[in-house]
C-alpha cells in the first residue's frame, strides 16, 4: 500500500553503517527550500512545465531510457531520491516489468502525500510507494537498491558530496546512479536567450500560476550556483562510483549524469 512515511517508520539503517545528522550550516538553506516546495507541491508538475518549457518530459524519458529498467519479473528496486510526487516514479513503473519496486525519497511532507494520492489515483500501489527522508540521511539500509534516481533534486541539496556518498552507502554492489539535473547552456546566443527566459519570464509566470513569483527566483538561482558538469561528475566520482559518463542534452540546458557502484 502506497503511503507517506516518516523517517522514524522507514526502513533502519544497518548496523554501523548510519550517517551523521546533517549538519547545522545546511539548516538555513534547507529551511528555504522546504519553503519553497511547500509553496508549489500542488502544482509541482506544472512548475517543471514553467521551468523547462514543457521539455523535463522528454529529459526524463530520456533518463528512463538509459536506466532500462527490466520488463521481466526479475526484481529491480530504485530509490528515486527527492522525487517529490512522484514523476520518475510513475514513469519507470510504465517501462519496467512486475518484479519491479520503486521508493519515493522527499524531504518535503506535502510533496509525499501529493506523490502518495497520485499513486493512488493511477492504481500504482503495487509498485510504487513513498517516504519522507533527507538526502544527506537516506533513511535506507546499506546496499539495499539495485539503483538510485535523482532528477531536478541534488541542486537543493545543502551538502552535495554527503547526497552522493548516501547515494553510494544505499546501492548494492553493481548499481547504478543516475542524475538528471539542470546545467549550463554553452551554445552562443542560446545562452542569453535562456538567461533571458530564466530572470523575466519564468518568475513572472509564477506569480501568476501559485501567487508568488519568490520560489520561481530561487529556482532559478539555484540553476546558476550549480557545480559545473565536469565538476559535477567529478564529486560523483570522489563520492566511490565509476565509469560515471555524462550526457549533455538540449545544448547544455541539462545533463543527464551516470555512475556505477562496483
Amino acid at each position: 500500500m502506497v503511503r507517506p512515511m516518516s523517517q522514524k517508520s522507514a526502513q533502519p539503517h544497518a548496523a554501523g553503517a548510519a550517517p551523521d545528522a546533517p549538519s547545522a550550516s545546511g539548516a538555513p538553506r534547507q529551511r528555504l527550500v522546504n519553503d519553497v516546495f511547500d509553496k508549489v507541491a500542488g502544482r509541482y508538475d506544472l512548475m517543471n512545465d514553467l521551468m523547462s518549457g514543457g521539455l523535463h518530459r522528454v529529459w526524463k524519458s530520456l533518463m528512463i531510457d538509459w536506466l532500462a529498467p527490466p520488463r521481466s519479473a526479475r526484481p529491480f528496486s530504485v530509490l528515486d531520491v527527492a522525487g517529490g510526487t512522484g514523476d520518475i516514479a510513475f514513469r519507470i513503473a510504465e517501462r519496467s516489468g512486475a518484479g519491479t519496486r520503486i521508493t519515493v525519497c522527499d524531504i518535503n511532507a506535502n510533496m509525499a502525500r501529493a506523490g502518495a494520492e497520485r499513486a493512488r489515483a493511477h492504481d500504482q500501489g503495487e509498485k510504487v510507494s513513498f517516504m519522507t527522508g533527507n538526502a544527506e540521511a537516506l533513511p535506507a539500509r546499506d546496499q539495499s537498491f539495485d539503483a538510485c534516481t535523482i532528477a531536478f533534486g541534488i541542486r537543493n541539496v545543502p551538502d552535495i558530496a554527503r547526497a552522493l556518498r548516501e547515494a553510494y552507502r544505499v546501492l548494492r554492489p553493481g548499481g547504478r546512479y543516475l542524475c538528471l539535473e539542470f546545467s549550463h547552456v554553452d551554445i552562443p546566443f542560446m545562452d542569453a536567450l535562456y538567461a533571458y527566459y530564466s530572470d523575466r519570464i519564468i518568475p513572472k509566470m509564477g506569480a501568476v500560476v501559485v501567487g508568488d513569483a519568490a520560489p520561481y527566483r530561487y529556482l532559478v538561482d539555484s540553476i546558476r550556483t550549480f557545480p559545473e558538469r565536469e565538476a559535477f561528475a567529478a564529486m560523483i566520482g570522489e563520492a566511490g562510483f565509476s565509469r560515471v559518463r555524462t550526457r549533455v542534452l538540449s545544448g547544455g540546458i541539462v545533463a543527464l549524469h551516470s555512475g556505477w557502484r562496483l
